[in-house]
């Protein structure tokens, strides 16, 4: 993709020194020592303070003076700290009087107070820069975020902000042609991680009469879809390289991963702890914790051996229902790029690849007797008996057949709709992606999947009273949050930080419901929804 006109020039700095394969580093591999002091001192509540700083000089002369100084107190390094750098602060979001302003005006008027433009960033800070405008999810998420970013769009779409949800797109295609890939947010410490594939239903957004996304895209969508198929031909069965994984019978599926194995620094602290903890190999399971990271379930019981403990993470070992999904709509969506660009090698290879993922979902992941799909532990050949949320996504991507569809929809009712929408799993662990919570890019994913295979009637209700849940919430706070309770209807909890402010995701998915089901916005009673 060419440079756009006025590409700041500190971007062509930054692609030139990728070119020569000078990819910047971590704040834990720049400042070593003096990192893992801050961090398991507990300098700040959050580890992620630290890891977003922006140092006042460079690397050497900072570990230089620390070297000289020694700071030996807690008190005596938060001086330290203070002197050489400059900490970080929180992307507040203003609270709204809910009688003056709509919970739709609310989102709107909340686009630009979380819009960013950093076309270049502080020497040696973890801060990576972008071309174009953005918006951040809100409170400790100060950057963007992957597959945050797909949902918030939806709404800026409903919205009317066509030109804002252009220049993020453009931002993301920077982010692939820069770096091969889209990193979980735009921090150096996420560089050796992605998260769920969704760059190319951004894409699909931005279609127009004639001028397919997917086209116009076709060769960023082919670069991501080499980042998460590296090492596929040379793979034996029953062998995994990064996130591919050959099964016993030759086919290829995918699993989350991380290129690093060391505690993440933005929660360097709560990995050491938990290493230490759990009698493993410490390489093995920060892996393990970093791949959990990219698939955006930080943390929840789908990882878990045991079901229940952070501690027997097994990310890597699982082929998940999720990343397989994706893959066969960045699939199809580069077969369909390359249909519209007149290349008809490529239309039919991508479609063969599509046919075989699809096959291979059936075969490992489509589970008869749960009447859905379940991720599949290909380490051990056996699928993980606990349905989640994720089984929704071979519906939002069309990977189901129509009986498929149906019998994950009953089973989704049965077991996943709650008073205030979907729960993302039903089991209770503490963490933030098991219940009681739910999420607005799942109900979102729900939503979506279930209209396309015409399973109207249950896609409103979930619609209605995630609408129900959050609208009520804005009308006590007046604020919106990252995640919701949905079993008591109200404010989500759990995971490793407190609740968050603002919030990207969840003001996309609601302004997006509220423009699909416009009869049920304004409801303060979840027992309405349905009854028309």
């Amino acid at each position: 993709m060419a440079a756009p006109r006025n590409f700041p020039a500190a971007l062509l700095l930054l692609s030139a020194a990728l070119a020569r394969g000078a990819e910047p580093e971590p704040p834990q591999v720049l400042f070593k020592g003096l990192f893992v002091a801050v961090q398991t001192q507990a300098l700040y509540s959050d580890s992620k303070v630290f890891a977003d700083a922006v140092p006042l000089a460079a690397p050497s002369v900072i570990l230089d003076r620390y070297q000289r100084e020694r700071p030996r107190t807690a008190a005596a390094l938060e001086r330290f700290v203070s002197a050489t750098f400059s900490l970080p602060q929180t992307a507040d979001t203003p609270v709204s009087l809910p009688r003056q302003r709509s919970v739709s005006a609310h989102i709107d008027a909340l686009w630009d107070v979380l819009r960013r433009s950093t076309a270049s960033a502080p020497p040696y800070a973890s801060l990576l820069p972008l071309p174009r405008p953005y918006v951040v999810p809100g409170g400790r998420f100060r950057e963007i975020y992957y597959w945050d970013s797909y949902f918030t769009m939806l709404g800026l779409a409903a919205s009317g902000r066509h030109e804002l949800l252009s220049d993020m797109l453009q931002d993301f295609a920077y982010l692939i042609d820069t770096y091969g890939h889209v990193p979980n947010g735009t921090r150096t410490y996420y560089l050796s991680r992605s998260q769920p594939p969704l760059f190319y239903a951004m894409v699909a957004l931005a279609d127009a009469p004639g001028r397919p996304g997917a086209a116009r895209y076709l060769p960023q969508l082919r670069r991501e879809y080499a980042f998460w198929m590296a090492g596929a031909e040379e793979l034996k069965r029953g062998a995994a390289h990064r996130r591919v994984v050959a099964l016993s019978d030759g086919a290829i599926l995918n699993r989350y991963w991380d290129d690093r194995d060391l505690p993440r620094d933005e929660s360097y602290r709560e990995d050491v702890a938990l290493a230490a903890a759990s009698g493993r190999p410490a390489a093995a399971l920060f892996r393990d914790v970093r791949a959990a990271a990219e698939s955006g379930w930080d943390f929840s019981s789908r990882w878990f051996a045991d079901g229940r403990t952070r501690a027997s993470i097994v990310t890597t070992q699982i082929v998940p229902v999720d990343l397989n999904s994706l893959l066969y709509g960045l699939e199809q969506s580069i077969r369909a790029g390359c249909a519209a660009s007149g290349d008809h090698a490529c239309e039919a290879q991508f479609s063969r690849r599509a046919a075989a993922r699809r096959a291979a979902m059936d075969r490992y992941l489509w589970d008869e007797a749960a009447n859905s799909y379940l991720d599949y532990r290909w380490t051990s050949g056996e699928r993980i008996r606990r349905v989640s949320a994720a089984s929704l996504y071979p519906l939002f991507v069309g990977a189901a057949s129509v009986p498929q569809a149906s019998g994950v929809a009953a089973t989704a009712r049965a077991t996943l709709l709650k008073s205030g929408g979907l729960v993302t799993t039903d089991r209770r662990t503490g963490e933030q992606w098991d219940a009681p919570n739910g999420w607005a890019p799942l109900e979102w994913i729900a939503v979506a999947g279930l209209r396309r295979y015409h399973e109207d009637a249950l896609a409103q209700l979930i619609a209605c009273r995630w609408m129900v849940n959050v609208e009520n919430f804005y009308r006590l706070h007046g604020k919106l949050v990252e995640k919701y309770d949905v079993l008591n209807p109200g404010g989500g909890g759990g995971g490793e930080y407190p609740l968050q402010d603002g919030f990207g995701w969840t003001n996309g998915v609601l302004r997006k419901l509220v423009a699909l089901y416009p009869g049920e916005a304004g409801f303060v009673d979840a027992e309405r929804c349905g009854s028309r």
